[in-house]
């Protein structure tokens, strides 16, 4: 158990899930939280993020820090998301050993599943089938830090865990339609159509594709959740265990909106990434995890902050 005033290293604490670490943490009495903005401390500087961990010394590190995008980003800057990623995690993994800290959490992808895995997947999948051609360096390197943090357990007997959560969606999630994942693109897209007054809209995709999503705070639950836990597991899917197609997520938010339209797809299957990936979360609830929050409360709270905030923020990009 992690006491209240125990020094956390949030890493990536501006990012959709971190923001939500953050917030849990302070609500749940966690004061002693250190974070630091990337234009102070480079993840990818080897040195600079050894000498940070160094001088502070934190009793547990939450890596919520990644290089992230959607499948037209993973698949355009693939050099990136492998060398960022793989830079950023190999750091902090390290030098968190190297600093003698005990407990580690890093947050990965239900993508580093093979593309045509079992379904529901469980984590024993992992390694057993050629990944998703779009999202292969980036899940190549979450794998990388996966494996990592069960060599330093089974060498070192560190306490290091990853959850891999299903797609994640929330308040302040990336609406930039070149980079973001297919949820805040549905919404953006569709939002952009009713305003505009178009009476068709065209997806990418054939629309088949499921998908199961989870909202953020419950990431944030588990992350919390888990930081707490002494576990036989090392890798541990969260999610929600349902699902939804892509067609069927842009009608749920169509309907949200209140916007009658008339969905086509471009049917080009290379943008549908994988055809299907709902996790098993047999682990998480063994250890008594559970998800707090619907679907369709979720989703209500993540269309309102983004009308609230479309002028200012979303509207140029």
């Amino acid at each position: 158990m992690i006491n209240k005033k125990d020094k956390i290293f949030l890493a990536g604490h501006n990012g959709l899930v971190g923001r939500a670490i953050f917030k849990k943490l302070n609500e749940k009495g966690y004061k002693n939280i250190v974070t630091i903005p990337r234009s102070s401390l480079d993840l990818i500087d080897q040195k600079k993020v050894f000498n940070f961990i160094k001088k502070k010394k934190p009793k547990v590190v939450i890596i919520a820090a990644a290089k992230v995008g959607g499948i037209a980003a993973n698949n355009e800057f693939k050099a990136e998301f492998i060398y960022k990623n793989l830079s950023i995690q190999t750091n902090l993994i390290h030098s968190s050993h190297i600093n003698g800290v005990q407990n580690l959490l890093m947050l990965g992808s239900s993508c580093v599943y093979p593309k045509k895995s079992s379904q529901p997947i469980k984590e024993e999948f992992l390694l057993s089938g050629y990944l998703e051609k779009t999202n292969e360096p980036y899940a190549i390197a979450k794998i990388a830090g996966i494996k990592m943090c069960e060599s330093y357990n089974f060498q070192y007997k560190r306490n290091y865990k990853c959850l891999m959560p299903c797609n994640t969606f929330g308040p302040n999630d990336n609406y930039n339609l070149k980079t973001s994942h297919f949820l805040p693109a549905l919404i953006r897209r569709i939002y952009e159509a009713k305003k505009n007054n178009k009476k068709s809209i065209k997806l990418w995709g054939t629309g088949k594709a499921k998908r199961e999503v989870i909202y953020v705070d419950d990431i944030a639950e588990a992350c919390i959740f888990f930081m707490n836990k002494k576990t036989n597991h090392s890798l541990i899917n969260i999610g929600t265990e349902e699902e939804k197609t892509i067609k069927e997520y842009a009608l749920f938010i169509a309907k949200k909106l209140k916007y009658n339209f008339k969905i086509k797809f471009e049917n080009n299957k290379i943008m549908d990434g994988t055809p299907r990936k709902i996790l098993n979360c047999k682990i998480a609830k063994s250890y008594g995890w559970n998800r707090k929050i619907s679907f369709e409360d979720g989703i209500d709270m993540t269309i309102q902050n983004f009308i609230n905030n479309y002028p200012k923020k979303y509207k140029k990009n």
